[in-house]
């Protein structure tokens, strides 16, 4: 499995996305495999803070592994995907920092935004591009208001346009930029796991209460919307002819 889960000695672990040559593109093995390593972190009393980056030069992750859906015509289920993502489908108390550099797509940027702290690199893009081709992003379209506003999330979800790294601070959606924002996380990581880890985890736990009500609120209503989608490509496939590539995918 191409996802590793070591530690930088002092509590800090860090989570590689090492699947350079599909820039850290997550299929369902990998998707499931982030649910056991949150499960694992939240679990071990020596982890006490984690950073999250991705392997390679050009990409923390373009997101959902396109290539495998289509040739399985699937994609994995709601519970698989709450999982998959930080402090959603498991409840993670331990503070998760994104590094974040090159390509930061689609269920790239779902992970980024669901981390507690984003640290970007200059050359960061990062964006939401589902709509564009008939996608969704429905865990990520709960999350995102409560971070940057409604008015910026509906502009980064229905433009699908992507954003500098500065401009993504500008508007919240990163803490900071910095040049090398792998040895900033890890440095930040450090700080936080020299802290009271009982004061970390009651802070986060009330911090994201409603967040997490939110999505508990809203994941019928996600898994729905994903259901339609589903069916809006396969009824593409079939209008459209075998040949065709589908229009409409998920994360």
């Amino acid at each position: 499995m191409s996802i590793e889960f070591q530690s930088e000695g002092d509590g800090v672990f860090v989570v590689t996305l090492n699947r350079p040559e599909r820039l850290n593109a997550l299929d369902s093995a990998h998707k499931m495999a982030l649910g056991e390593i949150w499960r694992e972190a939240e679990a071990r009393d020596d982890v006490r803070a984690i950073v999250v980056r991705g392997a390679g030069p050009k990409a923390f992750s373009a997101g959902s592994d396109f290539k495998e859906m289509k040739e399985t015509g699937r994609t994995v289920d709601t519970e698989v995907l709450a999982n998959a993502i930080p402090t959603v489908g498991v409840e993670l108390t331990k503070p998760v920092v994104a590094a974040l550099h090159g390509y930061v797509i689609g269920f790239g940027l779902t992970l980024a935004i669901h981390c507690d702290l984003r640290i970007a690199g200059p050359d960061a893009r990062l964006a939401f591009p589902e709509v564009e081709h008939g996608m969704l992003s429905g865990i990520s379209d709960v999350t995102l208001p409560g971070i940057v506003g409604e008015a910026a999330a509906l502009e980064i979800m229905l433009t699908g346009r992507a954003y500098t790294a500065e401009e993504a601070r500008e508007i919240r959606l990163v803490n900071r930029v910095a040049s090398d924002p792998y040895a900033e996380s890890l440095s930040l990581a450090q700080e936080l796991a020299r802290h009271s880890s009982r004061a970390m985890r009651l802070t986060k736990k009330l911090v994201l209460a409603e967040r997490r009500a939110a999505i508990a609120r809203h994941m019928q209503l996600v898994g729905e919307a994903r259901l339609d989608i589903a069916k809006s490509s396969r009824h593409a496939s079939v209008v459209e002819g075998s040949a065709a590539q589908p229009r409409a995918r998920i994360d």
